[in-house]
């Protein structure tokens, strides 16, 4: 099989940014109004009044600082609390397309290509704006890239599956060149009024090209912050504690429209129970069946979901606490971004490291499900 390389990465990020000061601004005033509506039941003991939230307990629980949105004002008013975006024609790009348009330009550029010599898009993300046509295809169209194009969805895993599937597109021989975006606009489905989790998701794209080795040095390129991928492990395992219940089927229930398990609903202490052996598991076996032992990785870029999380994970994996560089975390200032995240934290913390090192790239998330890519610097 011919040794395929992710020659370009490239990013969109929303120019709007949210602190966790503002956010919990807002929160605690839509708080303090629903309490005051409510006070005749709290009274009573017929409901329990809502608790306020904290900067201090948003970093404490995830690590998270600040967010990037689509829309900043919609998620800050305390009677929308959710961004609020124009409906636009079908002859308009979709957002979900501008914001892939956006990552793969940088991408093309890093990897010193053109739209023309892509023959396969993939978009990979939690939530697709729309059942068909496939945003894939829409930009496949509009970015000018020839072959096939197709939409799939693992939740936050969507990025390394989507890798994997370009992998074997290139080996079957299917497709050169793979383009791989992941515009994630998680703040759309995330619940701005529940304490436990209104902080945790944020906006971003990212992208990737892949194409063997041998098409990437027939350029001469001048970059050296490409990557072969050794392999690629993926696994599966059904579980509820990450849910969301939105779908085409809503419209035949019209009673629970609106309700809460339309939009992210998860239960935090038992995914961390579960996920963090699950993946550690995963990444130790993986390495072992590559022959590669845990302290030749120089680089986790993990999925960007929770501090302690990836901390623990990294300790479980390398045997020791892992150093800030070792696993470098972007949750401070982009939040979790579903499957962009571990793509954005390899995009920002790809430099480094010297030829031949070894690194992972790894996504853990509802399903669950859990994406593995060992990779190794070229130059």
């Amino acid at each position: 099989m011919s040794e395929i390389v992710i020659s370009g990465t490239g990013l969109f990020t929303p120019s709007e940014s949210i602190s966790n000061d503002e956010l919990v601004a807002a929160f605690n005033e839509f708080v303090t109004r629903d309490n005051q509506r409510n006070a005749e039941a709290i009274e009573s003991g017929e409901r329990e009044a809502l608790a306020e939230s904290s900067a201090a307990f948003i970093v404490k629980a995830s690590g998270i600082g600040s967010r990037n949105v689509v829309d900043k004002a919609g998620v800050l008013d305390p009677d929308i609390m959710a961004p609020r975006l124009p409906e636009r024609s079908d002859d308009e790009p979709s957002l979900m397309c501008e914001m892939a348009l956006s990552a793969a330009s940088g991408a093309l550029e890093e990897a010193g290509l053109e739209a023309k010599d892509i023959d396969c898009v993939l978009v990979g993300a939690s939530n697709i704006e729309r059942a068909y046509p496939a945003v894939a295809i829409e930009v496949q169209n509009r970015l000018g890239a020839g072959g096939y194009a197709y939409d799939l969805n693992v939740a936050c895993s969507s990025a390394t599956f989507a890798i994997s599937a370009a992998m074997g597109a290139i080996s079957a021989g299917t497709a050169t060149r793979v383009l791989v975006v992941n515009p994630e606009i998680c703040s759309a489905h995330l619940n701005f009024r529940d304490r436990d989790s209104h902080f945790i998701f944020g906006d971003a794209c990212t992208a990737l090209i892949l194409e063997t080795k041998d098409s990437w040095l027939s350029r001469k390129p001048e970059t050296t912050d490409v990557y072969e991928i050794l392999g690629t492990k993926l696994a599966t395992d059904f579980s509820n504690n990450i849910r969301n219940n939105f779908g085409f089927l809503n419209r035949t229930r019209p009673e629970s429209v609106g309700s809460v398990d339309k939009l992210f609903v998860q239960q935090g202490r038992r995914v961390f129970k579960d996920v963090v052996p699950m993946v550690s598991k995963l990444i130790v076996e993986h390495l072992a069946e590559l022959g590669i032992s845990t302290g030749e990785l120089k680089r986790m870029w993990l999925h960007q979901a929770n501090l302690a999380m990836n901390q623990l994970i990294s300790k479980r994996v390398l045997g020791r606490d892992p150093l800030e560089s070792e696993a470098p975390n972007i949750l401070g200032e982009y939040a979790n971004t579903s499957s962009a995240g571990s793509i954005i934290a390899f995009h920002k913390y790809k430099t480094g490291l010297r030829a031949g090192d070894r690194a992972l790239i790894c996504s853990f998330g509802a399903g669950y499900s859990v994406g593995n890519i060992v990779v190794r610097r070229c130059t």
